[in-house]
């Protein structure tokens, strides 16, 4: 009996280990969407497109507050905008330009020869974030003087935004003076206040819209090839295919006031105390087996140490351990949840006097798999047996309610991008990403369900700190890859499938 027992345990224990190894074996072979063979673009100087990245970061269109720039400040985006045109002749020719009603965002337009191709839409912006007073001499290249240092750009938007303006640009000048003549018509929006609302891409948007416009798809910031990949430790290339919604929530704790002397056991600052640890310890769930995190988990996989693989590979049995390991990660933690974050307190106005009602604001950034409504329902729930507590809506979400929705991965586009970023780097696989930040891309789901979030270029993790950061920095070759990348893009989406 016992005998049979332990036989019958040995092999069962032998069968778990058997599809185990056999998951982990079979796991992440295959990449994320299909793949197409990229036409070769015209020739593109690397070297002169850092130097017109280098003069494009001396204009300084900063924007510091949403309705910047204010009325008779607007002379940095004006000056960009003729400069954009003497530096851009061709493409100037070949297009049309117009600026968006009401604001400072640039429109170009290249009509298509075949009015049945959906249209595309390119996408940058022309605004920077300010440099923290201060850090000024901490920057090896000053923030606005455009130097060119040891194979460097550096310079407030060099990555953020002005090195895909430019690139888009460049792009188009080589297309215009090789003769290249678009099937399908070209867009080109060029926000002026990314940084602090995006609505002059949400009235770019908008105009599109009114006349009926619906692209094939629209591509703007976001991600870029890594070397290496924190999630793998070799290069990788990330499509964003979604990106994170935002709303803040007041927690409101109310108690009896009166004198510091004679505090009760339970005032408001401790009521509202348990409520914060409780948020902090009661996560909203993952949506680790959900897009996208579980397509790009699959897609860095064969890249992945044997340990990591298997983990991925039998989420039915690893997905506790793999939620615990990336909860302890910032950044592991962001791709997989919505995040819980506390910002700001108040309570008493005064270090002797109870407070009758304590606030934290909690600001939460929306993972697609979550609404706003359950967001609140989930806070409620958690706080429901604290007393004297109540949830209030702080802010809604910035640029649109909610996260974004995920866009497909088996079309055209996402097949064009993908091969695009793994020609970037042969041997970095591409995979679908969620942005953890807002782009001016998200406006465009109102005309076109395929919103991609991608720059062709190569980035390690000490140059992404650059981002909003001091030393904001890309590499002269990669102006000639985010200009050969985005042509490639054009080229391609313009080809027959």
């Amino acid at each position: 009996m016992i005998r049979n027992i332990l036989i019958g345990l040995g092999l069962a224990l032998a069968a778990l280990v058997g599809l185990v190894v056999f998951n982990t074996v079979n796991y992440g072979g295959a990449p994320v969407g299909n793949r197409v063979s990229l036409p070769e673009p015209p020739e593109i100087s690397a070297e002169l497109g850092a130097q017109h990245l280098a003069e494009a970061i001396r204009f300084k269109t900063v924007t510091l507050a949403s309705g910047d720039p204010r009325p008779g400040q607007e002379g940095e985006w004006l000056a960009l905008h003729a400069w954009l045109e003497a530096t851009y002749p061709a493409a100037h020719e070949a297009m049309t330009k117009e600026l968006v009603p009401d604001t400072l965002t640039l429109l170009y337009t290249w009509p298509g020869s075949d009015p049945s191709l959906k249209p595309l839409l390119l996408m940058a912006h022309q605004d920077v974030v300010p440099v923290n007073i201060g850090t000024e001499g901490d920057w090896t290249g000053a923030p606005f003087d455009g130097e060119i240092i040891d194979g460097y750009i550096y310079g407030r938007g060099a990555i953020d935004d002005k090195g895909s303006l430019v690139g888009l640009m460049e792009a188009a000048e080589a297309l215009a003076k090789s003769g290249f003549k678009p099937k399908r018509t070209l867009l080109f929006m060029f926000g002026h206040d990314e940084e602090v609302s995006g609505s002059g891409a949400e009235a770019g948007v908008a105009l599109l819209k009114s006349r009926g416009v619906e692209p094939e798809f629209a591509l703007d910031e976001g991600f870029m090839v890594l070397n290496p990949s924190p999630l793998t430790g070799k290069p990788m290339g990330f499509i964003g295919i979604a990106e994170k919604g935002y709303v803040t929530l007041d927690i409101v704790a109310t108690g009896e006031g009166g004198h510091s002397s004679t505090p009760p056991r339970d005032s408001a600052a401790v009521r509202l105390a348990r409520a914060v640890v409780a948020l902090d310890e009661n996560q909203m769930p993952s949506a680790l087996d959900q897009p996208p995190a579980s397509d790009m988990f699959k897609a860095a996989g064969k890249d992945m140490p044997f340990g990591q693989r298997m983990a991925f590979a039998n989420l039915w049995l690893f997905k506790g351990a793999i939620e615990g390991q990336l909860a302890d990660v910032p950044a592991g933690n962001a791709m997989i949840r919505t995040t819980t974050a506390p910002t700001m307190l108040a309570g008493s106005a005064k270090e002797n006097v109870l407070a009758q009602r304590a606030t934290a604001t909690v600001n939460f950034r929306i993972h697609p798999s979550n609404t706003e409504d359950q967001i609140i329902e989930h806070v409620k729930t958690v706080t429901s047996g604290i007393d004297g507590i109540s949830v209030e809506l702080g802010k809604e979400g910035i640029r649109g309610k909610g996260a974004s929705n995920v866009s497909p991965t088996d079309n055209r586009a996402y097949a064009v991008l993908a091969s695009v970023s793994e020609a970037v780097l042969t041997g970095a696989p591409a995979a679908p990403g969620l942005v953890l930040g807002a782009t001016d891309g998200r406006y465009a789901e109102a005309i076109t369900p395929n919103v991609y979030r991608f720059q062709p270029s190569l980035l390690t993790p000490e140059e992404l700190t650059g981002f909003h950061g001091t030393n904001e920095r890309t590499s002269v070759e990669n102006m000639g890859r985010l200009a050969r990348g985005y042509a490639q893009i054009i080229l391609a989406m313009d080809a027959p499938e």
